[in-house]
């Protein structure tokens, strides 16, 4: 009987704890957020994900009216950002803003991370997405891809591409195998740098973002001949895609997405969706993508994790077939 008793007491007990921690989360999310939010970065600041993350968490906390603090944790191709994430709390006052580096690619380019993209984060929503263009210095022959192309299958492996970022480098690689032709990669530290090399005549052609490519195609030392996305540039309305161009299915952009740590209760997950849809309507976000070539991307949680899970296998395919061997 006495036995009995005692665990009808701890079943009441065990009850009553369970209960008090779903009140206290329900309490925790209804009032979410109660205190400054970290936006944390995987690259340096005035990086284009920096500047986006600023742009945004300026109208997060004028909406919140709590103060968001952008943390800058550059290095290892995110890698330090992403794992600081996944083991903070799962409150939602630690956001990952980060792009497909982090959460597509890096599991194709290295034997191990410090971090599971899938299994330690919950996809909030996305913020934005752009693209790449394929440039080659004003004084090459090529006026158009189909004529760069044919060039490049007349003598394989003579044209040359540079690039300084994982995304240049695949948007390349991509290229070269949806259409069928052997161009020599040179890889260089960052994009700018393949850009000084371009103009110089040092190597024949490449694929950049928009933010480095833009201001030479403007001036006047760089030609564009396509776009990456399956929609034009805004920036470049005259630009084919390459997809338009004869380079059928090429589509290659990036995104910038927001993560929470796994665990994150739904409701506080659904509120930083709002705040965070919300801000890509901001004046400051709006002049974010006009000035970098990029546009609005918002989603559900759920439209994300879809999305990334496409993405992870877009970008291992092409990194596979391209033999580039995980570091």
């Amino acid at each position: 009987m006495k036995h009995t008793i005692h665990r009808r007491k701890a079943l009441a007990l065990s009850v009553a704890g369970a209960l008090a921690i779903g009140l206290s989360l329900s309490a925790q999310a209804a009032d979410y957020p109660a205190k400054p939010i970290n936006f944390v970065v995987p690259f340096g600041a005035g990086s284009a994900t920096d500047l986006l993350a600023r742009a945004i968490g300026q109208s997060v906390s004028l909406e919140s009216k709590q103060t968001v603090i952008v943390d800058n944790k550059a290095g290892a191709s995110g890698m330090i950002a992403a794992q600081h994430v996944a083991k903070a709390a799962a409150d939602g006052y630690t956001v990952l803003i980060t792009t497909n580096t982090t959460q597509s690619a890096n599991e194709h380019l290295y034997k191990k991370l410090p971090y599971d993209p899938v299994k330690d984060f919950t996809p909030v929503s996305g913020l934005g997405k752009g693209g790449q263009v394929l440039v080659v210095n004003v004084n090459a022959p090529y006026k158009n891809v189909g004529e760069l192309l044919a060039a490049a299958k007349k003598s394989p492996g003579k044209l040359s591409f540079g690039s300084g970022s994982s995304s240049s480098r695949v948007a390349g690689e991509m290229l070269k195998q949806l259409a069928g032709v052997d161009i020599l990669h040179v890889p260089y530290k960052s994009n700018p740098l393949a850009i000084t090399d371009l103009l110089g005549g040092q190597i024949d052609m490449m694929i950049t973002d928009t933010t480095t490519g833009v201001p030479q195609i403007k001036s006047g030392k760089l030609r564009a001949l396509g776009y990456s996305t399956k929609t034009r540039s805004a920036q470049l309305p005259d630009v084919p895609t390459l997809d338009e161009a004869g380079v059928k299915g090429y589509d290659m952009g990036y995104r910038f997405p927001a993560h929470v740590p796994a665990g994150t209760p739904k409701e506080v997950v659904a509120r930083l969706n709002e705040l965070l849809k919300n801000a890509t309507k901001s004046a400051g976000a709006k002049s974010f993508y006009e000035t970098s070539g990029s546009e609005a991307w918002t989603t559900t949680p759920e439209e994300l994790a879809q999305f990334q899970a496409t993405d992870a296998l877009k970008w291992g395919k092409v990194i596979k077939a391209a033999g580039i061997q995980p570091e």
